[in-house]
């Protein structure tokens, strides 16, 4: 949520992309809401910012699970610890709330992330979990390249290599960082890129089957036309 791009595009209401999610999340059916980094610009937002994001996550009353990103790290003066976030029942935030995972034994499921807790660089898929539970979910916030050579700069921070990906074991990848909804990496695991609301205007439905097969849909949200100036 960027409070000033919001004010523009939404009519000063910084919590209306979390909003639509939450809106087609709700429609789906959707068990769990996985919100994986940068769900704040920065930490310099208003604090009613933040209060109102808790209302609407306090509402949906479904578990969500929100990764700390580049731009939102766990850091000690982090926006998570403002407003009574943290308090949340429904809100499992990694990296304040829960270290790095979230188990949920009525699913059988786990969710695991590596939260950014600085700006420095890191590498997302660092040390994956080993398999607790008949399901796994991993999240990760950062930039794919299929190949990563982390010795050259200038490149691109918060690397996410192929050969990670598949080291994780999961049944299913959840990624941030990218705008766009994309499908990466050739090996195993599936891994998407749920791409930012206002600019990809649709979620991912990933559905883990009895069978043991995963089946990831895109489904579009609701987005009113910008007010005119």
């Amino acid at each position: 949520m960027d409070h000033e791009y919001t004010a523009r595009a939404h009519g000063g209401d910084g919590t209306v992309p979390l909003k639509r999610v939450l809106d087609a999340a709700h429609a789906l059916d959707a068990h769990i809401v996985l919100l994986v980094g940068d769900t704040y610009d920065c930490h310099k937002v208003p604090v009613d910012l933040v209060r109102r994001t808790g209302d609407l996550i306090r509402d949906f009353a479904r578990p969500v699970i929100m990764l700390p990103g580049n731009h939102d790290p766990a850091t000690d003066d982090a926006v998570w610890h403002a407003a009574g976030l943290a308090e949340i029942a429904n809100l499992h935030i990694l990296g304040v709330t829960h270290d790095e995972v979230v188990v949920f034994e009525d699913f059988d499921l786990e969710i695991w992330g590596r939260p950014h807790r600085d700006y420095g660089d890191m590498v997302p898929l660092e040390a994956p979990r080993p398999r607790r539970t008949r399901w796994q979910v991993a999240l990760a916030h950062g930039h794919f390249d299929p190949v990563p050579n982390r010795q050259v700069r200038p490149r691109a921070s918060w690397l996410i290599g192929d050969d990670e990906i598949t080291a994780t074991g999961a049944d299913y990848l959840a990624l941030g960082h990218w705008n766009r909804a994309v499908q990466v990496g050739t090996g195993p695991v599936p891994a998407y890129y749920s791409g930012s609301p206002d600019y990809a205007r649709t979620v991912n439905l990933v559905r883990l089957q009895g069978s043991g097969a995963v089946c990831v849909e895109r489904h579009p949200i609701h987005w009113p036309e910008a007010p005119e100036d």
